[in-house]
């Protein structure tokens, strides 16, 4: 891709830019660029107002690109994020883009598309893949069916990209994340979590406790009050990185 293409033809509806963050990609200090838009509607979701597919970006890719040129040197890399940011099919030339620069590329997914995932892999050097719940409660966090099946799906693609680069020069880390709340997750359910992403080979796992910070003020589909989940009901042995949040 030449840089005049990386600069002045992708159409990506960007919802906002963190030019500076030391927390969306772990280690790393980045830029984190919110895309519009989400085919699901989790009950806790921190950034509600990034889940209408069709309302219009709040800037351009020309000015991310203007802003990254500027960092080359200065950052580690790119974060792109949402809404679900693999909803929009210019991501792809985006994170081209980044990467022609210099920049190392993350991703945090929840993994609703698979196959633009696939394509989106190579590229890739970091992914935040959000797990919401066992397969019981999936539609009831994301307010859709069929969501469990694709994320769960996705996971398996990247956990089989991970193992292809594992002992390369070019390796895919990986950080699997669950969101805490009493109706997405129960202490059974992490215990059946925990089994089934170490059985696939998860490594590292984080626990992120509910907060209401930026969600709605009634969540939807949530009809009993939250209580506090016991996390040490989680088995920790198998992975090698357990982090709580």
């Amino acid at each position: 891709m030449s840089a005049q293409r990386a600069g002045e033809a992708i159409d990506l509806r960007v919802a906002g830019m963190s030019k500076l963050s030391s927390v969306d990609w772990p280690d790393k200090l980045v830029t984190t660029v919110f895309l519009q838009g989400c085919p699901w509607d989790c009950f806790y979701c921190h950034n509600p107002a990034l889940i209408d597919p069709r309302a219009a970006g709040a800037l351009g890719w020309s000015a991310v690109w203007q802003h990254l040129e500027r960092r080359v040197g200065l950052l580690d890399g790119v974060v792109f994020t949402g809404g679900e940011a693999t909803m929009q099919h210019e991501l792809l030339p985006a994170v081209a883009a980044a990467r022609s620069l210099g920049f190392g590329v993350g991703l945090h997914t929840g993994g609703a598309y698979p196959g633009r995932l696939a394509a989106l892999l190579p590229l890739l050097d970091w992914i935040g893949f959000d797990i919401k719940a066992t397969a019981s409660r999936y539609e009831k966090v994301v307010g859709r069916p069929g969501s469990s099946e694709k994320a769960w799906h996705s996971l398996d693609l990247v956990l089989d990209e991970q193992q292809r680069r594992a002992g390369t020069a070019a390796p895919l880390d990986l950080e699997v994340r669950t969101t805490v709340h009493s109706e997405a997750v129960d202490e059974q359910g992490l215990a059946e979590l925990s089994a089934r992403l170490s059985d696939a080979g998860v490594r590292t796992w984080a626990l992120q406790r509910f907060r209401d910070t930026g969600t709605r003020d009634v969540l939807p589909r949530v009809t009993a009050p939250g209580r506090r989940i016991d996390l040490g009901a989680a088995p920790t042995d198998r992975f090698e990185r357990v982090i709580v949040r």
